[in-house]
């Protein structure tokens, strides 16, 4: 979606600076007071400004949550594509220390091990956001699980996939946060996090410590601000793009992988793609031209032979 950033985090990225470790208790984002302080003005008008992009979306018939339909339909040939686009380049790169957003080919990208989600809120998010984005991150997990074939569930504790939402205030105090939960971060992927403009929804962090194409751990930063449904969307998208399908593409549809706000949340297409990226018959690490027969044969396995003409 347009504002929403995936930097996947490798060896070269992560060499860029070495970092001194912070010491920071392991009890939440951040540590709270024992007297919350009120949000500030830039917070709250912030949360006014999504309110009304949310708004204007929704009038324009966007930000749907039907998944998809028969005003929708791709085959086999689209949906092989699309994956190509999407899972073997990333949206991102860093360039002299900052980031430049360049589609650039990447090998393939996933998790070996279980995926933990693990939801962390700042101490100014209320209690209700708080119950509500668990339980749509608890779901949203055991449907990852279900269409990708791959353990993904929720945990509160021991995650190696945080979902951090936060105010504008707490994510420009999640420094020492990020240093715990990525050791040797760059200077560069801190500063995207706290110095994110309001043009940028979300976004997620995916760690490649061997540049193996295998993923280890994320973090995904979203922001309290958003209403229900634009929160739930960045929920979905930045998890689903922490998960391996990293790029966006202009002609992916119906996906949320796509720049221009159709679908708020994982649409049939992308449930497609997750299962292809997580089948045995790839591997991390495969180039696309490694793999380009094979995702040919798994999209058309899913969607079928096309009728003869």
């Amino acid at each position: 979606m347009g504002g929403r950033l995936h930097l996947l985090l490798g060896l070269a990225l992560l060499g860029l600076m070495a970092c001194e470790q912070m010491q920071v208790a392991d009890t939440g984002v951040p540590p709270a007071a024992s007297t919350p302080p009120a949000r500030s003005a830039e917070s709250v008008a912030l949360e006014e400004y999504y309110a009304g992009v949310q708004s204007s979306l929704l009038v324009q018939g966007l930000l749907r949550t039907d998944g998809g339909g028969p005003d929708t339909p791709f085959n086999d040939r689209q949906l092989a594509d699309n994956f190509r686009q999407i899972a073997f380049f990333e949206e991102y790169r860093t360039v002299n220390g900052r980031l430049e957003q360049r589609a650039t080919a990447s090998p393939l990208h996933r998790w070996e091990s279980p995926v933990k989600l693990q939801a962390e809120f700042g101490a100014l998010v209320p209690a209700s956001i708080v119950s509500k984005d668990r339980g749509d991150i608890a779901a949203y997990a055991d449907r990852l699980a279900r269409v990708s074939g791959h353990p993904v569930r929720a945990v509160s504790s021991g995650g190696n996939f945080h979902v951090l939402i936060l105010y504008e205030d707490e994510r420009r105090a999640i420094e020492p946060r990020l240093r715990q939960l990525i050791p040797g971060i760059s200077r560069t992927a801190v500063d995207t996090v706290v110095n994110l403009p309001r043009s940028s929804y979300c976004l997620v962090l995916a760690l490649d410590p061997d540049n193996l194409g295998v993923y280890t751990k994320a973090v995904a930063i979203i922001r309290a601000e958003h209403p229900d449904l634009f929160r739930l969307s960045c929920i979905h998208e930045e998890v689903a793009q922490g998960l391996g399908l990293a790029n966006d593409s202009p002609l992916a549809r119906p996906s949320i992988f796509n720049d221009d706000e159709e679908f708020a949340l994982l649409t049939t297409q992308d449930e497609f793609m997750l299962r292809m990226l997580y089948d045995a018959r790839l591997r991390p690490g495969m180039t696309l031209t490694e793999a380009d027969p094979i995702v040919t044969d798994l999209a058309r396995e899913l969607i079928g032979d096309p009728p003869e003409a």
